[in-house]
């Protein structure tokens, strides 16, 4: 072999050496020309307050022109509903006052005189109230008395003697007696009169036993309770008329 064989075979490798280092550097070249690649990060995705909306913040405060929300504080009562125009009172019915007498009837006095007996009068016989015909001037006195207001109430009747004592009931009988000034006597001597299904004629309801009025049977005056009867109405209807002494 000749001398020149390793000198030819160290330059062979020193020049594959020398592309392989040309290479390397050539491919270095290229990677640091390359742009740099950025990863993309997903955007954050706003929180879905509702179709197509995106929530804000509220502000902290309200703005100048909304008034702050009232605390403890009671609501003005409503507007009082406007008044309608003044109406007249309505004053109730006064009960009707009974009748008084005339001046030439307080003077002579009242006699009582029965409707289905018209020749019959009250007539106190034996301190008893019975209806009687009259005839003589002691029976006259005697069927005649005085109208005066209700000792227990003014809007009805009490009947006075001539001697002073007045017509009241007891036992339902009515009778002659002097007033003893109690509460009982009082009511017992009031009567209030009551229209009559007769004209002109009353009659007359006991004040502390309402429902019973003064009738005659057998011709004795007594309280009676009220009967739907036409002879009932008959014996219990009065004519206050002019008294007879």
């Amino acid at each position: 072999m000749s001398e020149n064989t390793p000198r030819t075979r160290r330059l062979g490798l020193a020049a594959a050496l020398a592309l392989a280092v040309a290479a390397a550097c050539v491919t270095v070249t290229a990677l640091n020309d390359r742009p740099t690649e950025t990863k993309a990060t997903a955007p954050a995705t706003p929180p879905d307050n509702g179709p197509g909306l995106l929530s804000f913040a509220s502000p902290s405060t309200p703005p100048a022109n909304t008034p702050a929300p009232a605390r403890n504080r009671t609501a003005p009562p409503p507007p009082s509903a406007p008044e309608s125009p003044a109406h007249p009172k309505h004053t109730p019915a006064k009960s009707p006052s009974p009748r008084t007498s005339s001046p030439r009837a307080a003077e002579r006095g009242t006699s009582v005189r029965s409707l289905n007996y018209p020749d019959r009068y009250w007539h106190i016989s034996d301190g008893l109230v019975k209806l009687d015909p009259v005839s003589s001037a002691a029976d006259r006195r005697a069927a005649t008395f005085t109208r005066v207001k209700g000792l227990a109430d003014a809007r009805c009747y009490s009947f006075t003697t001539a001697d002073g004592g007045y017509l009241r009931h007891r036992s339902f009988l009515l009778r002659a007696e002097p007033a003893d000034g109690t509460p009982l006597f009082q009511q017992d001597a009031t009567f209030c009169p009551r229209p009559s299904a007769s004209p002109g004629a009353v009659m007359l309801e006991s004040v502390n036993y309402p429902g019973r009025f003064l009738r005659h049977r057998n011709f004795q005056l007594k309280l009676d309770p009220y009967q739907n009867t036409g002879l009932y109405r008959s014996d219990s209807a009065f004519l206050l008329v002019d008294g007879l002494a």
